[in-house]
């Protein structure tokens, strides 16, 4: 029954299924290429620019593309519309190349933004003195630190968005273990904490995307999503935690002796050393505090909620670059341009895909196995959303199967909903491409001189993404069911 209500549905476009089945294998091919990155001796960007030129090419021949010119400066005109159909007037035409509007350009720009602003502020000796007051307040016992450090990351996560939490924590984390003389445990710390970015990800209904879609179609209230995500947020923080520390081998300090180096080597810190204006450090305090409070309440602010979280980021960035006005092009050469081009292609070989239909036929394949029943259903959505969204972006899978839910009638209640929410999230935990800021945790990695492949990445992240699966699983099935 949802199998037919997606394949009738009024936007449905009619692709040939070897179209499809062909592009379909690309995806797989694109993938497998990116497993093997160390082996084919390539870059990320290169990889994944290889694979957008083809799937644009292909698609230019199939006719899969929208080539039409682009209105701008329209506006809706409601007392014109007909059949349900939103009428524009006004605006002009302009010839804009397929593939621009296919990127997240404010994904793009709040890594730019955020990547910017916390290398200017990390001047002022801001983030060394945050580090160090973090470390002294653990006694330098490497567990605590972890849990210190994971929780920062799950309120950021909630609070900001996957990308920027990554991106402050993890320049925190870099500095903390290397003032400890700890940098064997720099890349377990890291892998933890990006893995804890999508787990943050889920405790409110605005911090991430498939839950404003999903909450939005379920008619879900924002204090009703963070009620019932919350006890799994906390569940699967205490659980990713301490399966890092027993994996990675991280243990607290066992004896005096070790207690005893620890408070000698922390004894030596001064917090202070890295301020060499007292006055850029406060006013880089103030402008990160005005930055995470923006981001965190973008939605809500007049006129900014217009221009989104990218460019609060820039803006805050190009506030701090004045600072070194004379000297930006330094802070522009240090921008891991591999991850822009990287993610800027990979955004339109989804897009092609949707084009294609491969994300309509996932949808569908999808939509059967809602057909099973509620119970068995929900299970299988949840692992099976969470597979695709690991390899796919799962902002369209997630607006595809909140349709199918819609059209189906499922009540607000239902734990179908949640089965998706939970596994477009958590799915970004499986493979480093499956979420931004997996792939973020993996680029300080590489930046540090912790080298990671695809595959290796997968193999650490293994069992932490099998255990959140599972545990999302049994939570909905036995807390969120009727």
């Amino acid at each position: 029954m949802a199998a037919d209500l997606l394949a009738t549905s009024e936007h449905a476009v009619s692709i040939p299924t070897s179209v499809t089945v062909l592009f379909g294998l690309l995806l797989a091919a694109m993938i497998v290429a990116l497993a093997l990155e160390e082996k084919l001796h390539a870059k990320k960007s290169i990889i994944a620019g290889l694979f957008a030129g083809i799937c644009l090419f292909l698609g230019a021949v199939f006719h899969l593309l929208p080539f039409e010119s682009v209105v701008v400066g329209s506006s809706a005109a409601p007392e014109q519309a007909t059949d349900g159909q939103v009428v524009h007037v006004g605006g002009h035409e302009i010839q804009m190349p397929v593939f621009i509007p296919a990127v997240d350009w404010s994904v793009i720009a709040i890594i730019v933004g955020s990547s910017l602003f916390v290398d200017v502020a990390s001047r002022s000796g801001l983030f060394t003195w945050i580090a160090l007051r973090v470390t002294k307040s653990t006694g330098g016992d490497p567990v605590w630190l972890l849990i210190a450090y994971g929780m920062m990351t799950v309120v950021f996560s909630a609070l900001l968005n996957n990308v920027t939490a990554m991106i402050i924590v993890g320049s925190l984390t870099v500095v903390s273990l290397r003032k400890l003389e700890r940098p064997e445990l720099m890349l377990s710390f890291l892998l933890i904490e990006g893995l804890l970015t999508n787990i943050g990800g889920l405790l409110t209904l605005i911090s991430s995307v498939p839950n404003i879609i999903v909450g939005g179609a379920a008619g879900i209230t924002f204090l009703e999503f963070t009620e019932h995500a919350a006890p799994f947020v906390l569940l699967a923080t205490v659980a990713t935690l301490a399966m890092g520390c027993w994996l990675f081998g991280i243990r607290r300090l066992r004896d005096a002796e070790e207690r005893k180096q620890a408070a000698e080597l922390i004894a030596g810190f001064d917090e202070n050393d890295g301020i060499e204006s007292r006055g850029f450090f406060w006013f880089s305090a103030v402008m990160l505090v005005l930055f995470v409070g923006l981001i965190a309440t973008t939605n809500q602010l007049p006129f900014i909620s217009d221009l989104q979280m990218g460019f609060v980021a820039l803006a805050m960035a190009g506030i701090m670059l004045v600072r070194y006005k004379s000297a930006v092009d330094q802070f522009y050469r240090g921008l891991d341009w591999d991850l822009l081009f990287f993610f800027m292609a990979l955004f339109v070989v989804i897009n092609v895909m949707e084009h294609a239909g491969v994300l309509n036929a996932i949808g569908m394949l999808l939509a059967r196995v809602i057909d099973v029943g509620e119970t068995a259903g929900t299970a299988s959505i949840l692992i099976a959303s969470a597979g695709f969204s690991s390899v796919t972006d799962n902002i369209p899978l997630a607006a595809m199967l909140a349709k199918i839910l819609t059209s189906l009638g499922t009540a607000s209640d239902s734990p179908l909903w949640w089965s998706v929410v939970f596994g477009a999230n958590l799915g970004g935990n499986l493979t480093p491409i499956g979420s931004a800021s997996t792939l973020v945790a993996v680029t300080i990695m590489h930046k540090h001189g912790l080298p990671i492949s695809f595959a290796g990445f997968i193999r650490h992240a293994l069992p932490f993404a099998a255990l959140h699966i599972v545990l999302a699983t049994a939570y909905v099935l036995l807390f969120l069911s009727h």
